[in-house]
């Protein structure tokens, strides 16, 4: 896939690329993607269910739940990588440099961007950046390799 023939992906078109469903995935749309950098985003819906136990009164969306979104977005930059017919599935194997700058609250949508920075034999390292309304929101560094599921 070139950088000119790319279209943005819906959630149906992401989930044929990687194995999260509801309630925990954690991408809506794919708004650019190349051999080495994708922009995802997400909108962070008041009626999530993390929101009845993170803060009640003050609901927060989890870093960690930043962190996915980052490794979901990762999944789905290696997926083009992939033999099509492979039960293979990348997997979290490293997390580096994380670094948590501002809250996030329902009714905001991530912007998440994931550079692929190196690929040695079925590792992959890459860097990614949560932001909210053009402020970085996590910054992270992240490896995975590929895991067999069957």
């Amino acid at each position: 896939m070139t950088a000119s023939d790319f279209r943005s992906l819906d959630r149906d078109e992401i989930q044929k690329l990687i194995p999260h469903r509801d309630p925990f995935l954690w991408l809506d749309r794919v708004v650019e993607m190349n051999d080495s950098r994708i922009h995802a985003q997400k909108l962070v819906d008041q009626d999530l269910d993390v929101f009845r136990g993170h803060y009640p009164a003050f609901p927060v969306l989890p870093g960690v739940l930043q962190c996915e979104a980052a490794f979901q977005a990762g999944a789905v930059l290696i997926a083009q990588f992939m033999d099509s017919e492979t039960k293979d599935v990348p997997v979290v194997t490293r997390l580096n440099n994380v670094q948590f700058r501002k809250m996030v609250q329902p009714g905001q949508t991530l912007d998440i961007e994931v550079t692929l920075t190196e690929k040695l034999a079925n590792a992959y390292f890459l860097q990614g950046k949560v932001s909210v309304d053009g402020k970085v929101t996590v910054r992270l560094e992240f490896a995975c390799s590929l895991a067999k599921t069957s």
